[in-house]
């Protein structure tokens, strides 16, 4: 299977080990992600003004190259946009909505881009990675597995954006199961906590810390209470939060005990057989190896 794929401006700089264990694990089950050219940023940051239409510009253009990828013969028939980072995949989702649902909108943007781009159809469906995993069937994703991760805990972090608001969620908010499903496939074991949905402080990162850090402590201290070695997560700011500010806090309070955060297509390729290069361990700020070398994982 080919499919169109968005990488977003986050997993070609500080997500790189996201973007490498998903492209491969995906190649091990038969799936090829096919970069879209000339992609350009999702426009993840909300608009503040009412009117905020020109805002959708910038995912109506990675729209268009989906559909100049079918014309071009670089995918075949193949209308849905592959995302993997939550907040890409939130952002391109709730614009796509919009322009399926308000025709007067959707030609506002085409007028606008008149002789500059192609006139959307308004056909594209925006899919996440996991979506994709659960359409094909865990059980067949379970059927490949040759490195099972049994006894390895693993928290589902979903954190905001995969599931709210619920018209382009990927599960159900208040009781999501997709990532422990994903999780069953590989043999490892799910934890039942509170703080899966939790949010991790987003951009108070940037100018408010002390928030990201108290909600960071939360988060980690309810994984640890319910038994979790690991944490898995699909969106980088998440990531960053969980494991970068975990890491700093450590620094401040000794006594803090950390926890290795991993993305889920970093699991997913160590159970299908990569290499520790291969899913980019290295990029972790907190340690990921000790766990998986006590599981005889790596």
């Amino acid at each position: 299977m080919k499919i169109p794929y968005f990488p977003g401006c986050t997993l070609k700089t500080t997500a790189q080990n996201f973007e490498m264990s998903a492209i491969e694990s995906a190649k091990k089950i038969g799936i090829e992600f096919i970069e879209l050219p000339r992609w350009n940023c999702c426009g993840v940051v909300a608009s503040l003004t009412s009117d905020d239409l020109m805002r959708h510009l910038a995912p109506v253009r990675n729209f268009i190259r989906v559909q100049e990828m079918n014309k071009q013969g670089l995918v075949k028939n193949e209308n849905r946009l592959l995302t993997l980072c939550s907040m890409c995949y939130n952002t391109l989702s709730l614009s796509n909505l919009r322009m399926k649902n308000e025709a007067d909108d959707l030609q506002k943007i085409n007028d606008f881009m008149h002789r500059e781009e192609e006139n959307y159809d308004g056909n594209i469906e925006v899919v996440h990675f996991l979506s994709i995993l659960e359409e094909m069937g865990f059980d067949k994703l379970a059927q490949k597995i040759t490195k099972p991760l049994k006894d390895l805990k693993v928290a589902s972090y979903y954190g905001c954006m995969l599931l709210r608001p619920k018209e382009v969620g990927i599960d159900d908010a208040e009781a999501p199961a997709i990532l422990e499903n994903f999780v069953k496939s590989l043999k490892a074991e799910t934890v039942d906590w509170d703080a899966g949905s939790r949010c991790c402080g987003s951009y108070h990162t940037v100018n408010n810390v002390d928030i990201v850090y108290n909600l960071v402590k939360g988060i980690i201290l309810d994984a640890r209470k319910n038994g979790a070695e690991a944490i898995i997560t699909s969106c980088p700011l998440c990531a960053f939060n969980l494991d970068v500010r975990q890491s700093e806090i450590k620094k401040d309070n000794p006594d803090f005990q950390t926890i290795p955060i991993f993305y889920f297509t970093q699991l997913m390729g160590i159970a299908l057989g990569l290499d520790k290069k291969a899913v980019g361990l290295e990029f972790n700020k907190i340690d990921t190896e000790d766990i998986l070398k006590k599981k005889k994982l790596i």
